[in-house]
């Protein structure tokens, strides 16, 4: 196998949370790209139905499935009507996720549950419903979807820090028990990428000149800037690499 056909997704069935909108809709269409058959997941099914047309009339395969991360009932029963059918579940992209943006000493239990109930629960659940599929066929790739919340803290976001921290805690733990199962589990840490969950900061002038000053590359990030990492850790190029995080941001850390 030459060094270019490691990055090929062919014949890989994927699974991608929170598909409907913002960057999970980007890497649908990046791992679709790439040769995979993209199982489209997210709660708004309509959302989702619109990916899959856009990834079909550029010539790739895609389903949408309705799909609600914090109900670990449903996401079993819906990888394994997956596996089913197709005979294998290749790669899970664990994206889905919320943000509701509030000084620390407001918080209201309701957001704090809302948060972690979607991107640390319903992560680490979904990633157990794929990685029982993916022990039995002894190969599988799980990406969690990380932040500079994983590495640093941001005002008025505390509670989604903690989830995002925790993704990456998990992340190294999932792989260590997974490893002998041959199956690798890494995550990717977005910087500032300009998304319907993120435009509230670029709404407001002075965060936005804030948050595009501390980047070195003086903007935001697009969809196809986190596409490199996230096709490599998808695919045969990183069956060495396990339990890591890779942060594409823009040089916001190094600075």
């Amino acid at each position: 196998m030459s060094v270019l056909e490691k990055f090929s997704l062919k014949d890989k069935v994927a699974v991608v949370t929170g598909s409907a909108q913002g960057l999970g809709k980007g890497y649908a269409k990046g791992l679709a790209d790439a040769g995979a058959l993209v199982i489209c997941a997210d709660l708004n099914l309509s959302g989702v139905q619109e990916t899959v047309n856009e990834i079909r009339l550029t010539g790739g395969s895609a389903e949408a499935v309705q799909l609600n991360v914090t109900k670990p009932e449903m996401v079993n029963e819906s990888f394994g009507e997956i596996a089913a059918k197709y005979g294998h579940l290749d790669i899970l992209i664990n994206n889905a996720g919320v943000e509701d943006i509030n000084d620390f000493v407001n918080v209201t239990e309701a957001q704090y549950d809302k948060i972690m109930g979607v991107n640390l629960r319903g992560a680490f659940f979904t990633a157990q419903a794929a990685s029982r599929i993916m022990k039995k066929q002894k190969s599988g790739k799980i990406l969690n979807i990380g932040s500079l919340g994983s590495a640093i803290g941001l005002a008025k976001s505390a509670v989604y820090c903690g989830t995002k921290s925790g993704i990456l805690g998990i992340t190294r733990t999932m792989a260590i028990e997974l490893a002998k199962s041959n199956v690798q589990v890494n995550a990717i840490g977005p910087g500032y990428f300009r998304t319907p969950m993120t435009e509230p900061f670029f709404q407001d002038p002075e965060h936005k000149k804030w948050i595009e000053e501390r980047i070195p590359y003086g903007r935001a990030g697009t969809a196809e800037d986190l596409l490199g990492a996230v096709i490599f850790l998808c695919s045969s190029a990183s069956n060495y690499m396990t339990g890591q995080i890779i942060y594409v941001d823009g040089g916001w850390l190094a600075s």
